[in-house]
């Protein structure tokens, strides 16, 4: 009986280590597209059912309104907004104080993922004065500007989390990695626990 109980217990271990991940990242991706989704889609404001006389929900409508929204702007962007364009309204942008610190803010944390100048392309590993090495990203490769000459900056993401620090140190204590961003990132956010391919 106890060996039985015992091997019940094994695959009910084994089990939760593949449908615990799974289930948690499914919810959170059905939370997450249910929620913008809730948040955007405008069908109920605008569409009747014909024979209930009642707001029509389009389950989707939300989120394909903003894929199309995020692609016209796109297309607006590369084809018809030139350089002199861009630069207004950029300075017009900057006159709203705070409107100008959210945006910047968000704008560069975007750009640092994705778009034609990725910011943490560059995963490198700092050793410091104990010996402890950390893996972060290459964020500046001159300080000098800082009065800081010969220093770097390295981002440093937290794992378990999307929050981080930055720290100046010596060019010479920083090793670039030979593997992509992306496994960086994974490697790191998941606290080590992710394997490096």
């Amino acid at each position: 009986m106890k060996r039985i109980l015992k091997a019940l217990l094994n695959y009910f271990i084994k089990g939760l280590l593949v449908v615990l991940p799974l289930g948690a990242a499914f919810f959170l991706m059905f939370w997450a597209f249910s929620s913008v989704d809730e948040a955007l889609n405008l069908s109920e404001r605008f569409l009747i059912n014909p024979y209930t006389g009642q707001p029509l929900y389009i389950p989707g409508l939300g989120i394909l309104s903003v894929i199309v929204l995020i692609l016209i702007t796109g297309i607006v962007v590369t084809y018809l907004i030139t350089e002199p364009i861009y630069n207004w309204i950029s300075k017009w942008l900057n006159k709203l104080p705070l409107f100008t610190f959210i945006y910047s803010s968000i704008k560069d944390l975007t750009e640092a993922f994705v778009g034609d100048e990725k910011k943490l392309n560059e995963p490198v590993l700092v050793e410091d004065s104990h010996g402890f090495k950390r893996i972060g990203f290459l964020t500046q490769k001159d300080m000098s500007s800082f009065g800081l000459k010969g220093d770097v900056a390295v981002y440093f993401p937290w794992s378990y989390s999307f929050a981080g620090q930055v720290y100046i140190v010596k060019a010479e204590q920083v090793k670039p990695l030979n593997i992509s961003s992306a496994q960086a990132m994974k490697f790191i956010v998941s606290g080590g626990v992710s394997s490096i391919h």
